[in-house]
């Protein structure tokens, strides 16, 4: 399982997989990992990825220590959920405003093609330390309401809303470098004693 470069790993890897993907329709420079509030209107993003929050995984909080020596046990990873905030933004050479939105959904829907087809990140897709035990993290779409979506896009002052889509990566592992020494039992007293039976 990776260290505490997990999370910064994670998002190293939806970038590159939405960058090698996407390549014919958009410049992989264009997809970055970055808040939509610190994007300025004469940037040239046409795609965004913002981790919004995280929460450990509660399904995953009470698993066993993990033994490393006969008498030395570690404890369990750090399990956290992922959510990210995917957001599309139209060409600024394009001055139709109906053409720039119709090409701003058209990238968000090609993003969002790419995540389903790619809903189970392994092997060589992994970027960082998670290529060093096999992990295998989930991309599942997580709806938010309108409500939910207004509250995000009101934190970034003076930002239009844009078409956007919210998805959890899970289980992201980090290592705990916590370790217990368990004490062997050398010895053990038997203390017999003998019942005197009175007729």
């Amino acid at each position: 399982m990776s260290d505490y470069t997990a999370i910064a790993d994670v998002g190293e890897t939806l970038v590159d997989l939405l960058r090698e993907n996407m390549e014919d329709l958009i410049a992989p420079a264009s997809i970055i990992l970055f808040s939509p509030g610190e994007i300025e209107d004469n940037d040239d993003i046409r795609l965004s990825l913002f981790l919004f929050q995280v929460h450990e995984n509660v399904h995953l909080k009470n698993q066993e220590m993990q033994v490393i020596k006969p008498n030395t046990t570690k404890y369990p990873p750090l399990n956290l959920d992922l959510y990210y905030l995917l957001t599309s933004y139209p060409s600024t050479g394009i001055q139709d405003k109906t053409e720039r939105t119709k090409e701003e959904h058209s990238i968000l829907g090609r993003a969002m093609q790419v995540i389903y087809d790619n809903a189970i990140l392994q092997g060589s897709v992994l970027r960082g330390g998670l290529t060093e035990n096999n992990e295998e993290i989930h991309i599942t779409h997580f709806p938010l309401s309108l409500d939910d979506m207004t509250k995000i896009w009101t934190t970034f002052q003076d930002k239009p809303f844009r078409p956007s889509i919210c998805y959890i990566a899970t289980p992201t592992k980090i290592e705990s470098t916590r370790e217990r020494e368990n004490q062997r039992v050398v010895q053990r007293n038997l203390n017999h004693h003998m019942m005197e039976v009175v007729r």
